[in-house]
């Protein structure tokens, strides 16, 4: 839900002393497992990458609601939606992958290995073990998550984007240094 509050500040806690419902989500997403998942994916990373608390992040704030505002209206599929979120809140973060060139030593790409311990593409030479293969529809996809071209997005193909929702959720996941609870919920088809 997205609500705007008028608070009286306190010592430790802040008293709600007005609320005003902007845009109820809830019941459009709660009524598919999908958006549902890929909502609570979406509110777990926005807390774990959140700055301090009391800390204002606008534009994190604002991707929130975009998110949760196309997964309520059904826009996109609630996985691409979800790597879109992901890969803009990493890049809001200060951990944008990098997908124009190596990663490591700005080789120009495309290239075809996705090191998510060095921050996106890395050319052959320097590939480290365990570096993934990456097809040029996967690298494709993500530009376009990242950018928000939702032409290219929504016309991937279903493993471009379960290979694309993997490297994401593991670049994330490398980033936090530690999984998020409800990203193994979400479906990833």
């Amino acid at each position: 839900m997205h609500v705007d509050l008028q608070l009286y500040e306190g010592r430790s806690l802040d008293t709600v002393t007005q609320a005003e419902t902007l845009e109820p989500y809830g019941e459009r997403i709660a009524c598919d497992y999908a958006r549902y998942t890929a909502g609570t994916a979406v509110l777990e990373t926005a807390e774990r990458l959140s700055a301090e608390e009391r800390e204002p992040s606008l534009r994190l704030f604002l991707l929130v609601v975009g998110a949760l505002r196309a997964l309520a209206d059904s826009l996109h599929s609630p996985t691409l939606v979800l790597d879109a979120f992901i890969l803009r809140a990493m890049a809001i973060a200060g951990y944008e992958p990098v997908l124009d060139a190596c990663a490591r030593c700005n080789e120009p790409g495309p290239h075809s290995y996705f090191a998510v311990a060095l921050g996106g593409l890395v050319c052959r030479e320097h590939r480290p073990p365990g570096a993934a293969s990456v097809s040029v529809a996967s690298i494709e996809l993500m530009v376009a998550l990242l950018s928000g071209d939702w032409a290219v997005a929504d016309a991937a193909d279903d493993r471009t984007a379960r290979d694309t929702s993997g490297m994401v959720a593991a670049y994330l996941q490398w980033h936090l240094e530690h999984g998020l609870r409800s990203l193994r919920l979400v479906e990833r088809t």
